[in-house]
């Protein structure tokens, strides 16, 4: 989850005045040659690479780079505030703690309360050092889902680090030249397409000339030679004289090279209980001809390595991370990039905090940015179609399926004249060509299609060879000249197979592909054909891979196959448009609640009376051992006095741990002057055996260093006072306004497209009758035909109270409940009499208008959030806000949320009495309203409540 820390900062930076990439971005959309979830990736490298320097995350962690949350309005006590506002670190892993995860679950109430209770027991820079792997470099993970684009993503950030890299050579964060790892086994599928990135065009990404400049002078390399070449007279590996050929390479820049992790960079690597061997000093001519390779690339300057579907490297995890702490010490490595599809580990990992926590992650850490599967149907990926045969017999499944396909899809071709594929895998190449190629080749023919449009894919055996060209027909099946219809595959295509034409997938029985591929296999035929198309796709399963595809969709992606067939989140284009000018909305003066903590020192720090009992409540009680008899009878009891503890004293250690883990509230300067009351403690917390002293198992050691911590500091206490801040709130936060918004949802915004065009329409004196239309609404009249008077009187009209609400147009709000809240108010006739205005206002990031809430604590005030108020309802004098109404509507599944019943709970106290006593008269009221209410009942009170209000 620390992916959402990362992006909320992505976020604040890209809307600031200091984001230097707006430009780029802008350029990158205009072009409209990404997707949507390429285009979110480069904005968090484009952020990672020039506002956080390409730092490690541990460090950009530790320095607070991604911390967003305003600890001034957490209900926190004085202590813990001020504490974190002075240890960003500490603040950040506060920050994590609370974050909530897809399900709405928090990542952990524990820690939070742990942090809130006790803040200086942990040791933040620790814990993210462990938390990302305790690597020294610069390591980030994507995890786009299958059909992202991956591999074009790889290679815009290779062009965009270039473009960069040309402007500022000497910017450390850029790279130079990069390294793509494949895992080896998928080296027949990943490494050719990864070569695609040869076809990437720059433009889409960086502008020209600049994209055709640097695409000059890339140099692309595949290191895919095992064998030596014994005919070489300088080295008998190829792989190093491909990056040799590239000498002088100090200087080098724009090199491209793909390889295969295993095989070539991991080559004659043993990893023994964690311990790694490279051989170096070896006299094996395998080991030299490894080792000179690995030698040769920790010499390319400023390099960045990517690895491609990273999932597949974990048994290699460690020689990896051993190869590249080493080239990391040469100064040479600027990153590690990794890619891959499932950012779930097979078991949670566990990550110390304190000696009694732990924080649990099923996710990989060092994810920088992560785009859900489930966002990718309908999106980019096209939405699936999925059929369960519950029979057993694989022959009448494949039937049953062709037919499925052919029925649906025979006469699909999409733009650019590619047709819709079927692909069918079979366990054994015996069961493709005796039972399944006669079944498909009958139904082909059948619905007319010719001999060739079936192809066999296969590598053959002593009884079936490989088919004649079935390589370049496979090969070419995206092409519009390709006319096979059905592909009859055995272990190919699995991963990696990028076939955008591929429009359906048959698992007939349980080996058709390996158990643990499944979710892979079954949806190769997702990958979109045209951007921005609604799409469909066939999944034909057995009941078996069915249950598998659910428990894969479950472990890698949260997600249930039910949900994974229901999902379309097909994104619609809105048109917004702003509308404060036209009705000349001024803003919302009001007063703002602000409390002041002063800190009051109630017990000063006495470390030279209280030192010598640091260690008394920290004794850990000794052991008793009970000896029994066969019976179970106790026959002899006595207490352990032993001593058990075996970890090393160092008296100078000890006091650095204390200072280290005070995180900069206590010094060694301070401890100095009570050395001997210090030198005395250690003397009795440890013990001596042979020539060396070890810490007494008979103390809990934290317990004692954290006594001392708290000798050197002051109990304090703190007072609160109250502030009344005038604020001027507008109602419309013009930074975040869009012209244009993408929505899966659009009945969630309000007015519809149509009605709010024509507002504008009618703004601009364009949505007129003409004479035409005037005469035809007379005829309608005077025919009787009250149906086509209503449909012309609706097409030249846009909203009877256009300029008593819509400040920007259309309103986000999050139920129907507000929708139909404001259709209802704005029908009353006191709208129009009283001179009243109705705002929507409950999109917290398009308003300014927030109230700061608190409750009374004792005789201080605790705050408990920022409430938006969903409407306000407002009347003008002399043009400026004279009395403003306070409408919430509220749903019955939030009505009883604690917090909200004390943000409520202070505006119609508190807020209301101190706003109206500072304005010398009744300028504030509040109305709340829950669904629950019958409709009479709730029309009654609002226009009750409207009349007392506003006729005062």
């Amino acid at each position: 989850m620390f992916y959402q820390m990362i992006t909320n900062a992505r976020n604040r930076w890209f809307a600031s005045s200091e984001c230097t990439a707006q430009g780029i971005i802008a350029y990158i959309e205009k072009a409209n040659q990404m997707r949507d979830a390429q285009i979110d990736a480069i904005k968090t490298y484009l952020y990672l690479k020039i506002a956080c320097g390409c730092a490690p995350l541990a460090k950009l962690f530790c320095q607070g780079a991604f911390n967003t949350m305003d600890l001034e309005q957490e209900e926190l006590s004085a202590k813990t505030r001020t504490f974190l506002l002075s240890h960003p670190a500490a603040a950040a892993l506060f920050e994590y703690a609370c974050l909530k995860t897809d399900s709405g679950e928090q990542v952990s109430e524990k820690l939070e309360k742990q942090i809130r209770k006790d803040p200086e027991s942990i040791d933040y820079e620790d814990f993210f050092q462990s938390a990302f792997y305790g690597v020294s470099y610069t390591d980030y993970l994507f995890s786009l889902p299958m059909g992202a684009g991956k591999t074009y993503l790889m290679a815009a950030f290779i062009y965009l680090d270039l473009y960069f890299a040309k402007n500022e050579p000497h910017n450390p964060a850029f790279a130079h030249n990069f390294m793509i790892f494949a895992p080896s086994g998928l080296k027949s599928s990943v490494v050719p397409s990864l070569k695609t990135i040869q076809r990437f065009d720059p433009s889409w990404v960086i502008p020209q000339p600049a994209a055709s400049e640097i695409k000059r002078q890339i140099s692309f390399e595949v290191l895919d030679q095992g064998k030596t070449a014994n005919k070489s007279n300088k080295t008998k590996n190829p792989n190093v004289q491909k990056i040799a050929n590239h000498q002088p390479l100090s200087e080098l820049f724009g090199l491209v090279a793909v390889t295969n992790a295993e095989k070539v960079i991991l080559d004659r690597i043993q990893e023994k209980l964690g311990q790694i061997s490279m051989f170096e000093e070896s006299d094996d001519e395998k080991d030299r001809q490894a080792n000179e390779l690995r030698n040769l690339i920790g010499k390319l300057p400023g390099l960045s390595i990517f690895i491609d579907e990273v999932h597949h490297a974990v048994s290699d995890e460690i020689k990896l991370r051993a190869v590249v702490s080493k080239w990391a010490t040469n100064q040479t490595v600027n990153s590690v990039v990794g890619f891959s599809g499932t950012p779930y580990l097979e078991k949670a990992e566990k990550i110390k905090v304190t000696d009694g926590l732990l924080v649990s992650s099923a996710e990989i850490s060092n994810i920088v940015y992560y785009y859900p599967l489930i966002d990718g149907v309908g999106n980019f990926l096209k939405r699936p179609i999925v059929k369960i045969a519950d029979i057993p017999d694989s022959s009448r499944i494949i039937e049953n399926g062709v037919r499925d396909f052919l029925d649906a899809y025979q006469d699909t071709v999409y733009p650019g004249g590619t047709l819709a594929k079927l692909g069918i895998y079979c366990g054994t190449i015996e069961k493709l060509e005796e039972l399944v190629y006669p079944i498909v080749a009958r139904i082909a023919s059948e619905y007319g299609l010719s001999g060739d449009a079936v192809l066999k894919f296969h590598k053959g055996n002593k009884q079936y060879p490989q088919p004649a060209d079935s390589q370049m027909e496979f090969d070419s099946l995206d092409q519009p000249f390709s006319k096979i219809r059905i592909v009859l595959l055995v272990q190919i295509g699995k991963e990696g197979w990028d076939c955008r034409s591929l429009t359906g997938i048959i698992l007939s029985q349980e080996g058709d592909c390996p158990k643990n591929m499944v979710l892979q296999t079954a949806c190769r035929c997702l990958r979109q054909v045209q951007k921005d198309a609604l799409e469909t796709a066939l999944i034909y399963l057995n009941n078996s891979n069915a249950e598998k595809l659910n428990a894969q969709l479950l472990k890698q992606h949260h997600i249930s196959l039910k949900e994974f067939c229901e999902a379309d989140h097909h994104k619609v284009s809105l048109a917004r448009y702003d509308r404060t000018d036209h009705l000349h909305l001024p803003k919302v003066d009001f007063y703002q609640l602000k409390i002041h903590y002063e800190t009051l020192i109630v017990d000063p720090a006495e470390p030279e009376k209280t030192l010598p009992d640091v260690y008394k409540n920290a004794s850990i009680v000794a052991g008793t051992i009970k000896t029994t008899d066969f019976s179970m009878e106790v026959t002899d009891t006595r207490v352990d006095n032993e001593e058990h503890g075996t970890v090393p004293a160092s008296y100078s250690a000890w006091l650095y741990s204390i200072v280290r883990s005070s995180l900069y509230t206590l010094t060694m300067e301070e401890l100095q002057p009570y050395d001997a009351q210090l030198r005395s403690i250690f003397e009795e917390i440890t013990y001596q055996r042979n020539d060396s002293r070890y810490f007494s198992s008979k103390y809990d050691l934290r317990q004692v260093e954290a006594n001392i911590r708290k000798t050197f500091c002051a109990l304090r206490s703190y007072e609160t006072r109250e502030e009344r801040i005038p604020q001027s709130a507008s109602l419309l936060n013009i930074a975040n306004f869009t012209q244009t918004v993408e929505t899966e949802r659009p009945q969630d915004y309000y007015p519809n497209q149509e009605t709010a065009q024509k507002i504008v329409l009618d703004d601009q004196g364009k949505l007129k009758l003409d004479k035409k239309a005037q005469a035809m609404m007379e005829l309608a009249q005077e025919m009787g035909q009250e149906d086509v008077l209503t449909m012309l009187r609706k097409k030249y009209s846009s909203h009877p109270q256009k300029d008593r609400s819509f400040h920007y147009l259309p309103y986000h709000t999050d139920s129907g409940f507000e929708q139909i809240f404001l259709r209802e108010v704005l029908t009353f006739p006191e709208i129009e009499r009283l001179g009243l205005e109705v705002y929507y206002n409950g999109d917290r990031s398009m308003t300014e208008f927030k109230i700061k809430c608190y409750k009374r604590s004792g005789n201080a005030w605790q705050y408990v959030g920022m409430y938006t108020p969903d409407f306000l309802i407002l009347q003008r004098k002399d043009g400026k806000i004279h009395k403003a109404m306070i409408a919430e509507t509220k749903g019955e599944a939030y009505a009883n949320d604690p917090k909200f019943k004390d943000k409520k709970a202070f505006v119609e106290t508190e807020f209301l009495r101190q706003n109206n006593a500072a304005f010398g008269y009744a300028r504030f009221e509040y109305l709340y309203l829950e669904d629950t209410l019958p409709e009479r009942d709730r029309l009654v009170m609002t226009q009750r409540k409207i009349c007392e209000f506003f006729q005062r």
